[in-house]
């Protein structure tokens, strides 16, 4: 194994298999070459079972979504609440767990200093993703976003702990002006983004914009650079509307995971304030669920025999 690759405490890459070093090396050229082109949807599983039913429907790459683990570990989102070894686990749980790239979404890089970045970034390739996003919010309502300089020196950081690693990983950067309501997000955040392209990010996101004239402001800002498309509400726009305007991935974030709170929620609510059981109507049967990782399972036990006995 390259050593400019061993893993480190929270995951192990082997040498067959889903989770050998070729594989992951084969889903990094993949993940490149999705953003060369076209438009495709990267959704975000919250756990393994999510995970291994995206992958099943045919999406080519799925991410992470810090709001939707944490979540479903009793935790607010937020990177004092989810640890840096808490995530790690995660991404290296969703990467080990499916065929596909995997994006990690790597909150701002658990650290405030480029170093730390640059320490955590080398630590999550060691998880086997295809990509990973790092974020300018501070975290601080005070002051949500680090000053440009700084914001800049983290994206290079980032991008110097890849290059070092020679894993061929992409760098999304963020830039968080909507999110923190910054009183000119959308100007902010092309000066910002385009600054990140600079600094070596390959991928652009500015979570929050809907509105189509905003989100081909960005787009036409980095080209040619792919940008990412937040959608994590009903908006209007399609699939096809979002790629006419030049946007060539769009993720989900947590939508998935609240869509799935959604049903819960209203469910347990009803059952506990009136009494009622409508809120199982509709459901999905236990049949089809259990029937899915029924053949799952039994695919992923023959590939595991097939790759035991296969010459190393």
């Amino acid at each position: 194994m390259d050593t400019f690759e061993q893993p480190m405490t929270t995951h192990r890459i082997g040498t067959g298999g889903r989770g050998s070093l070729e594989n992951f090396r084969a889903r990094r050229r993949a993940f490149r070459a999705l953003h060369e082109a076209g438009c495709f949807v990267i959704p975000n599983p919250w756990d393994v079972g999510s995970g291994r039913y995206l992958q099943q429907l045919g999406f080519p790459a799925l991410a992470t979504t810090s709001a939707g683990f944490a979540f479903s570990q009793g935790l607010p989102d937020s990177e004092g609440a989810l640890t840096c070894e808490r995530n790690l686990a995660y991404i290296a749980d969703i990467a080990g767990a499916v065929d596909v790239p995997v994006n990690a979404d790597f909150a701002s890089g658990y650290g405030a200093s480029p170093q730390d970045v640059a320490d955590n970034v080398t630590r999550c390739i060691a998880t086997g993703v295809a990509g990973l996003s790092i974020e300018d919010a501070t975290g601080d309502p005070s002051s949500p976003l680090y000053e440009l300089p700084l914001a800049v020196e983290r994206v290079r950081a980032a991008r110097e702990a890849i290059d070092q690693s020679r894993a061929d990983v992409l760098l999304t950067a963020r830039a968080e002006c909507f999110l923190v309501g910054h009183h000119d997000a959308l100007r902010e955040s092309i000066r910002r983004l385009q600054a990140f392209a600079e600094a070596g990010a390959d991928v652009l996101f500015a979570p929050g914009p809907h509105d189509p004239t905003a989100i081909k402001a960005l787009v036409d800002a980095v080209r040619p650079k792919p940008i990412n498309v937040l959608v994590v509400r009903e908006s209007g726009l399609s699939v096809a509307d979002i790629a006419a305007l030049g946007v060539r991935r769009i993720s989900v974030g947590g939508a998935l995971a609240l869509a799935a709170w959604t049903g819960f929620t209203r469910a347990a609510q009803k059952l506990k304030s009136e009494g009622s059981f409508a809120g199982f109507a509709s459901l999905v049967s236990y049949a089809d669920i259990n029937g899915f990782f029924v053949t799952d399972y039994r695919t992923r036990q023959s590939d595991g025999r097939r790759s035991a006995e296969s010459p190393s």
